[in-house]
């Protein structure tokens, strides 16, 4: 089964996520805005128990971050993705970095933290798209208390296998 780490931002957040994910993102009905942490990974029944154990204790022992929000941005040339850039923190950084190493300590990409708004466009649909995106001035700051350990079901879609409240009051 695949799994994946991620952050819910808040509603208002996500509602404006998805304002433009209804209309270039080809996930968008597969899951909710987030921000990933660990990027999808197999286990199997008999190995999610002890995971769950071990971001339990991970997000145990982490304060809540923040989420801070100002920018479009994009992977291109890479990848033709869209995204509202999250503003790297220490403590961001340290939820990824002791997630990805409880796990297998692999990444495909480094670790940026955002919300994609659009994928899987052609060059000029990127280009005319990102263009009038980032004209326009964003400003979210919200703090989150929460991650979330998602499976993905058959038909592509993700939902929540568990949720883990970060800090020592969790």
């Amino acid at each position: 089964m695949k799994f994946g780490i991620v952050i819910f931002p808040s509603k208002k957040m996500q509602d404006y996520a998805n304002s433009f994910r209804k209309r270039y993102d080809a996930h968008y009905a597969l899951i909710p805005p987030h921000v990933t942490l660990k990027a999808g990974f197999e286990a199997t029944e008999e190995e999610i128990g002890p995971i769950t154990k071990k971001i339990s204790a991970i997000a145990g022992n982490l304060n809540p971050v923040q989420l801070k929000v100002t920018k479009f941005s994009s992977f291109s040339p890479v990848n033709n993705v869209i995204y509202l850039k999250v503003e790297p923190s220490q403590e961001l950084e340290n939820l990824h970095n002791k997630l990805n190493a409880a796990f297998d300590n692999i990444q495909e990409y480094k670790f940026v933290p955002h919300v994609t708004l659009g994928q899987d466009m052609s060059d000029a649909e990127h280009a005319d798209v990102y263009g009038t995106m980032r004209m326009n001035n964003i400003n979210f700051e919200e703090t989150a208390d929460r991650i979330h350990l998602l499976y993905q079901l058959e038909n592509g879609s993700w939902t929540v296998y568990e949720t883990f409240r970060l800090g020592k009051d969790a």
